[in-house]
């Protein structure tokens, strides 16, 4: 059961990386942004990747550890990290 749950988990990040599009670090390098305008860009990426992975966790009824573990990889994808 355990290893079905971590092979499920693990297409998950797959799909969700593959859906994501560029990354923040990667659209803030297209615009050449730097200083305030980069850390501002970055800030407000982040807030906005964290929100779309929390309710992508709420839409795949994860919970506990899984639903912590997808957010934070879900995360780091979208902003590049």
């Amino acid at each position: 059961m355990r290893i079905i749950a971590i092979g499920a988990l693990l297409s998950l990040y797959a799909v969700t990386a593959q859906a994501a599009g560029p990354s923040c670090k990667g659209t803030a390098a297209e615009k050449k942004l730097a200083g305030a305008a980069l850390t501002s860009f970055m800030t407000k990426c982040q807030k906005d990747a964290q929100a779309s992975c929390d309710t992508a966790a709420q839409e795949k009824k994860l919970n506990g550890a899984a639903k912590t573990s997808f957010t934070k990889k879900c995360v780091k994808d979208a902003t590049g990290a």
